[in-house]
């Protein structure tokens, strides 16, 4: 817990972000609960009405590189705030969607939004306040916001019981309006002068200059690892069922991973400044492609599965930790908003793509064939983590001895 004695300021701005970022990721999982009234309302099919959501990622994709010049000369609260107004008003277009025309048009818009106001933004304004060591404050975010889906999906279900999807939309609107923008606007901390360690001003001039090709294996580690997590837990009940287990079975063991993945992320909070993203990287990415030939070679087996399960959730859950940190170990607070802006791009697109990839291949090819390219995936995720750790600046070095 150094960085909260290091730094009081950082105890408003997680409580800030904690609550602005369930709210952010929480009602934006609307379709999870209520995707079925959303197709039988608009004359869309299932699968349609989920694309809704590839479109959002492709959208805070397509707009992260633009953001970045944003991002670094008005800070981040201010571009958070233009992200929170232009949430609100795509909650309202949804809920007056009748079509697959407006519907996605929503989806657009809550992209953009996105763009600014989740997960880059909250990555930007922790370094803002603590530099390098922001590592341990995004860690301790990560706590809070995996549990966005345990606390907004039984109140998206309360919600549309009572006013109905339209009438839940419309109250997501007021919550941004009313509750994170406020909170944005008055208790979020205005940009000061940038500090690296928690004590003196970062020194731009002297800071080691980052080799491009050393950028692209950060892009291409977190990419593929993006890949893998975001395509596994959207096919995951039905990865399960077609390793052979019923469909209660594969729901109780995929109930499951989000606890573990939190477990995960709480480990690393716990060891603090004790290591950096790429080695929370190298140990958590090293499980992943091990829960994968489990289960390949194991046929279903019940103990295999809660093995894999077990595996994969702590191997991912630390995994999305090492994503938002491992460009803190190159990066200064002078260049670290243009870089996770310019990450947001491919790290968004791969998450678009990746569900219905998988689904596909589990489709044609059982299995194997979803497990088989992921195992691929993360096995290269860990060989450019290899990379990365012997190309580590030497004021990284340092600041782990």
């Amino acid at each position: 817990m150094r960085f909260l004695k290091s730094d009081g300021r950082l105890i408003g701005v997680l409580l800030v972000l904690a609550i602005t970022q369930l709210i952010g990721w929480g009602t934006i999982g609307l379709p999870a609960i209520v995707g079925r009234d959303l197709a039988a309302d608009l004359g869309m099919s299932l699968p349609a009405v989920f694309a809704g959501t590839s479109v959002l990622y492709v959208a805070m994709g397509l707009c992260a590189p633009w953001l970045a010049k944003s991002f670094a000369q008005h800070g981040a609260r201010k571009v958070m705030m233009v992200g929170t107004v232009i949430a609100a008003p795509g909650f309202v277009v949804l809920s007056f969607a009748h079509e697959p025309m407006l519907y996605f048009a929503a989806w657009i818009m809550l992209g953009m939004a996105g763009s600014a106001s989740l997960s880059t933004g909250t990555y930007i304004m922790l370094n803002e306040v603590a530099g390098r060591q922001a590592k341990s404050a995004i860690g301790a975010l990560m706590l809070v916001t995996g549990l966005s889906s345990s606390i907004f999906w039984p109140t998206t279900s309360f919600l549309s019981g009572l006013v109905g999807w339209r009438g839940t939309c419309l109250v997501y609107a007021a919550m941004l309006m009313l509750v994170s923008l406020p909170l944005y606007a008055f208790a979020a901390p205005r940009r000061s002068a940038a500090k690296d360690d928690g004590g003196a001003p970062a020194k731009h001039a002297d800071a080691p200059s980052i080799p491009r090709s050393t950028f692209g294996l950060v892009v291409a580690a977190i990419t593929l690892n993006a890949f893998v997590n975001f395509g596994l837990s959207a096919v995951l009940v039905e990865l399960l069922r077609a390793e052979g287990l019923t469909p209660a079975q594969a729901i109780a063991f995929g109930s499951m991973l989000g606890v573990i993945q939190v477990s995960a992320r709480g480990l690393d909070f716990l060891g603090g400044g004790r290591w950096d993203g790429i080695t929370t990287g190298l140990v958590a990415g090293t499980a992943l492609p091990v829960a994968m030939l489990l289960l390949m070679l194991s046929e279903g087996a019940t103990w295999a599965v809660a093995i894999f399960i077990l595996l994969y959730g702590a191997g991912s859950g630390a995994m999305a930790v090492a994503r938002a940190t491992i460009p803190l170990v190159f990066y200064d607070q002078a260049e670290f908003a243009k870089a996770m802006s310019m990450i947001a791009l491919p790290l968004n697109l791969a998450s678009a793509i990746s569900p219905p990839v998988l689904v596909s291949l589990l489709t044609q090819f059982g299995s194997r064939g979803a497990l088989g390219l992921t195992l691929v995936c993360s096995c290269a995720t860990v060989l450019i983590l290899v990379l990365l750790s012997r190309r580590r600046p030497q004021v990284a070095a340092v600041a782990m001895s």
